[in-house]
């Protein structure tokens, strides 16, 4: 089974990313005070995949997981269970040495540029270290590589910034300079978190266009992680919606904007202004936080928060905990109350 979803993958016909039922745990407290701890279930129980060339879209509120679930698929982090395959191969268990093929194909654009570059290293040697590393280069085709990366990403005189340090750029600047970097090496798998985050909306405008080029221009297949559905509307093939660690809803980017079913996902359209309303028509914020929710194990864990809750939200049913269930061509839903819209006659999600 194995082998044929290697070869099928190396054919260019099966998903370049396969995610199935990953999960990430992390244990807080305890220790020298003697109790038990925590359990937080960062990841819980995720499964997608993603094909060469597809952009896919993953939302949620801060503090969902997407994060984490970004950062165990490049194995930051060790999988607590569950499977990560990339171009057929099973990934979740290797070593770092053995990882280390695998990097120069798979890469990641971090939130934070500030944090994540070298403050005491100039941005030069930051980009041909990876250069060096992975394809192998000498110094002078390394620098020139590297020259050619910033001005690829829109840094002006490239050359003079490739001595520079991390404070000497700005906050656009820096966040180009993660792109180059991560594009040094034309992954054939790109995590983008937050790229455009606390950039203004002109620079946030190059770095999508930027990105949208690079998975048009060489079939990369690019993770896109943002609470931004602006991003996702312009960027996105499809959309992973995530809340409390868990898939709640998927969808064509089209058919989600357009039909949202799980009321989560209601809420988040139903917060972001449009310009199709009226002066000082109210906002529709969805009341609490991300803190205000219960085990998955005791139902559903947006039900706290949800206007459309009824008393089997707060419970189990027929020994499942609000499974993921197929919703009509290409969608699946984790609700037991969605949304309905004129005409529909009550969908109901059939099960897998």
């Amino acid at each position: 089974m194995a082998t044929a979803q290697a070869e099928t993958a190396a054919a260019g016909n099966g998903p370049i990313l396969e995610v199935e039922n990953l999960t990430k745990y992390f244990k807080v407290g305890g220790g020298l005070l003697g109790g038990k701890g925590l359990t937080i279930r960062a990841v819980d129980g995720v499964s997608f995949s993603v094909r060469a060339g597809e952009t896919f879209g993953l939302v949620g509120e801060s503090g969902c997981g997407k994060t984490t679930l970004g950062q165990t698929i490049i194995r930051l982090y060790d999988p607590t269970s569950g499977s990560i395959r990339f171009d057929g191969k099973d990934i979740s268990s290797l070593s770092g040495a053995k990882m280390r093929p695998y990097r120069r194909d798979i890469q990641m654009i971090f939130q934070d540029p500030l944090s994540s570059l070298n403050p005491t290293v100039p941005i030069g040697v930051q980009v041909t270290e990876v250069l060096y590393e992975h394809r192998h280069m000498d110094r002078k085709a390394a620098v020139a590589e590297a020259t050619d990366l910033l001005d690829r990403v829109g840094i002006p005189d490239p050359a003079r910034r490739l001595k520079e340090y991390p404070h000497q750029l700005s906050g656009g600047m820096r966040q180009r300079a993660l792109i180059a970097m991560a594009l040094a090496c034309s992954p054939r798998l790109l995590i983008a978190d937050e790229p455009t985050t606390a950039l203004d909306v002109t620079i946030q405008a190059q770095i999508l266009e930027l990105l949208r080029e690079l998975v048009l221009g060489s079939g990369t297949a690019l993770v896109m992680i943002t609470h931004d559905l602006g991003v996702v509307a312009g960027l996105c093939d499809r959309v992973h919606v995530m809340y409390a660690g868990k898939i709640i809803e998927t969808a064509d980017r089209h058919e989600l904007f357009a039909r949202p079913r799980q009321p989560y996902t209601g809420g988040l359209l139903a917060s972001v202004p449009r310009l199709d309303t009226g002066r000082g028509a109210p906002l529709h914020p969805i009341r609490g936080s991300a803190r205000d929710t219960i085990p998955w194990e005791q139902g559903c864990a947006f039900a706290p928060r949800c206007d459309h809750a009824e008393d089997d939200c707060l419970t189990e049913v027929s020994g499942s905990i609000v499974p993921l269930e197929y919703d009509g061509p290409g969608r699946e839903l984790r609700c037991r109350h969605p949304l309905e819209y004129p005409g529909e006659s009550g969908a109901t999600a059939v099960a897998r």
